[in-house]
């Protein structure tokens, strides 16, 4: 084929795939690979350090004799599972699901955005609301947050004059930052009166004392987003799930990609949710280790609700000290890529005991 031909077939691409993409925090780890660490510290990706659940690997074991038979294309175990798992909040939940809280993500903005349609962002924050949205033809407005990374209410209300959806995340990725409830409530009254919905990506909520679950009841303008790749360890079997109002829940099932979750995926959720020990376990230890890196750094580390730490080290740049660290042997992710939040800061998963202490030492010699 001739490099005309190629021109020619590329051309079909459409001009916001050209460049840019998800970033993933891959550079650090090839640097401590070639210092010559074969197990590093690996705090970049906010994983679960303790592994996976034995109620979790019994079940998917046992789906693997499925394997050859298509899932049920309603995930409804799992469905029935969640419903379970959140009857404790009081509120009726409708409960869908999706690989991963990206997965989610984008089943919602294909049920309601198109072309040109008008989407607003609370950033910085997780980048992919603004890949997914740019996928679908829509165009996002961020509104950056406060100094102290707080969401502006009236700014953000104010924004979404116009717009079908908007997304805010609480805790935030990768500031840490918890938004009250009532704020949120105040943000719903706002965008209901636009006609406008919010997706609360509620990604890290398990790791706070912070319930939004209340507020499905009276807000038919609400999408709550959870996943169970964090507090549960199942981020390589991609589960993410949320609650949806019942006048939205046949239109996200219509949109829904068939058969998105796999048996052993199903399975492993479910035998997941039985085992709230585990949850627990380390759902203490992040809180306990959130404070220690706060009480021994020599940096600002931002308060946090979630299973990493946010950490301002200027004068130093992110990249720099991301590069030091993972000479080290210490994997944390640069924020550099985050909009409008600037070149100093990093974010720091809570890993193992081990992996900390070797991340305080690192970082107070550098």
């Amino acid at each position: 084929m001739s490099s005309d031909d190629t021109s020619r077939l590329k051309s079909q691409i459409r001009g916001v795939f050209e460049g840019g993409g998800y970033v993933f925090a891959t550079k650090a780890a090839n640097i401590a690979r070639d210092a010559g660490f074969t197990n590093p510290a690996r705090l970049a990706s906010n994983e679960n350090p303790f592994g996976i659940s034995d109620a979790a690997v019994n079940a998917a074991k046992e789906a693997l004799d499925s394997g050859n038979r298509y899932p049920d294309e309603t995930a409804d175990s799992l469905v029935k599972a969640l419903a379970q798992y959140h009857a404790d909040c009081g509120v009726k939940l409708n409960v869908v699901t999706g690989v991963g809280m990206d997965g989610v993500i984008e089943n919602v903005i294909r049920t309601i955005i198109g072309a040109g349609d008008k989407v607003v962002v609370s950033t910085p924050t997780f980048s992919f609301y603004n890949l997914a949205v740019t996928a679908q033809g829509g165009v996002v407005q961020n509104v950056r947050r406060r100094e102290d990374f707080t969401v502006g209410v009236p700014e953000f209300v104010g924004a979404c004059r116009g717009a079908k959806i908007a997304f805010l995340c609480s805790p935030n990725n990768p500031t840490g930052t918890i938004t009250p409830v009532e704020d949120i409530e105040e943000i719903l009254k706002g965008l209901l009166k636009e006609g406008c919905m919010l997706f609360l990506d509620n990604a890290y909520v398990d790791f706070c004392d912070t319930d939004y679950r209340r507020l499905m009841k009276d807000y038919d303008n609400l999408i709550i987003g959870r996943t169970m790749s964090k507090a549960f360890g199942l981020a390589g079997m991609r589960v993410g799930y949320a609650f949806v109002p019942d006048w939205y829940l046949p239109y996200y099932k219509r949109a829904q990609t068939p058969f998105a979750l796999n048996n052993i995926s199903i399975a492993a959720a479910v035998g997941a949710l039985s085992d709230r020990e585990f949850v627990r376990r380390y759902v203490n230890h992040v809180k306990e280790w959130r404070d220690a890196f706060g009480a021994g750094l020599k940096y600002k580390v931002y308060p946090a609700g979630a299973n990493f730490v946010m950490i301002d080290v200027a004068p130093q740049k992110s990249d720099d000290v991301v590069a030091k660290l993972a000479k080290k042997g210490v994997i944390v992710r640069s924020c550099a890529s985050f909009p409008t939040l600037g070149d100093t800061f990093i974010r720091v998963s809570i890993g193992d005991s081990w992996e900390n202490e070797m991340f305080l030492k690192a970082m107070n010699e550098i």
